[in-house]
C-alpha cells in the first residue's frame, strides 16, 4: 500500500499494473541463512540509471543495502554488477526495462562479500602480477619520446577502468581465476607490450607465455561483447598470442 493510498480498487490495480520493480540478490554474513531478493518499486524520481535507483532505495528505504559506487560517471569502474544478465556499470545503464522486474547480481563466479560488493582481491593481485608500469633502461637519463603514430597504437587499451566485468563474463576465468589471468588482465598487458617506451617486452612476453595465465583463452568473445568501454579484449589476446608464436 505504501505506492498509492487510494480506496479506489479500480486505480489501485492500474498502479500495480503498471508499477516496476528493481530486484536485488542480498546476502549478509552475519545472517546465517541463505542468499535472498530484495523487492523495492521503481518510482519516477529512481533514474535516470541504475545507480541512481540504487543511492535512492539505500538513502530512503533500505539502508543496509551494500553496493559499490564512486564517480558516477563510467570512470572508476566500482559500480560493475551483473543487470538483467549482462555484466555492466551501474552508472551508464539505463533504469528503465520492458519487463516487470529489473534484476540485479553482483558480478557472476566470485566470492561475495555483501550483497553487490564482490572480492576483487583476486583480480588485482594478478593486475599487479604483470608489473603495469614503465619499465626502461636504467641508464637512460633522457625522456622517453613517442611518436604519434607509436602514442595511437595505445588507443583502445589504455582506457580499460579494471571494472572486471569481462573477467567475470568469460567461462575460462569462471574455472581457472586462480591460474588465468582473464581478459582484463591480458589487455592491460598487452597495453604494456604495445608502449614503444617500454624496454622489458621481453620479460613480460616470457611471463604471460604459459599454458594456463594466457592459453586457456578459447576466444569466446565473451568479454568484447559486455565492455563498458567498447574496448575489445578478445583482439588484445589474440594478438599476444600472435607475438608469441611468431617471436616478435
Amino acid at each position: 500500500m505504501f505506492l498509492l493510498k487510494t480506496n479506489n480498487k479500480i486505480s489501485l490495480s492500474i498502479v500495480y499494473k503498471n508499477q516496476k520493480f528493481l530486484r536485488i540478490y542480498r546476502w549478509n554474513p552475519l545472517y546465517k541463512k541463505k542468499p535472498w531478493f530484495s523487492i523495492y518499486p521503481l518510482l519516477k524520481n529512481n533514474g535516470p540509471m541504475v545507480l541512481d535507483a540504487l543511492i535512492y532505495i539505500k538513502d530512503n528505504l533500505d539502508s543496509t543495502l551494500s553496493f559499490r559506487r564512486s564517480c558516477r560517471e563510467g570512470i572508476c569502474g566500482s559500480c560493475s554488477m551483473n543487470i538483467e544478465g549482462v555484466n555492466s556499470l551501474a552508472c551508464l545503464s539505463p533504469v528503465e526495462t520492458k519487463n516487470k522486474f529489473l534484476t540485479i547480481y553482483p558480478l557472476p563466479h566470485m566470492y561475495i562479500i555483501k550483497d553487490l560488493v564482490p572480492d576483487l582481491s583476486n583480480f588485482y593481485n594478478q593486475y599487479k602480477l604483470i608489473k603495469p608500469w614503465l619499465m626502461g633502461s636504467i641508464t637512460n637519463d633522457k625522456e622517453y619520446l613517442q611518436s604519434k603514430l607509436d602514442r595511437f597504437q595505445l588507443d583502445g587499451l589504455y582506457e580499460c577502468i579494471l571494472c572486471a566485468c569481462c573477467s567475470a563474463s568469460c567461462p575460462s576465468y569462471w574455472w581457472n581465476q586462480d591460474k588465468y589471468l582473464g581478459p582484463a588482465i591480458l589487455l592491460q598487458a598487452y597495453r604494456w607490450l604495445t608502449d614503444t617506451r617500454d624496454s622489458n617486452k621481453k620479460t613480460r612476453l616470457k611471463f604471460i607465455d604459459h599454458k594456463m595465465r594466457l592459453f586457456r583463452c578459447h576466444s569466446i568473445m565473451n568479454c568484447s561483447k559486455v565492455c563498458p568501454k567498447n574496448l575489445n579484449p578478445g583482439k588484445a589476446i589474440s594478438s599476444i598470442k600472435y607475438q608469441l608464436i611468431n617471436k616478435l
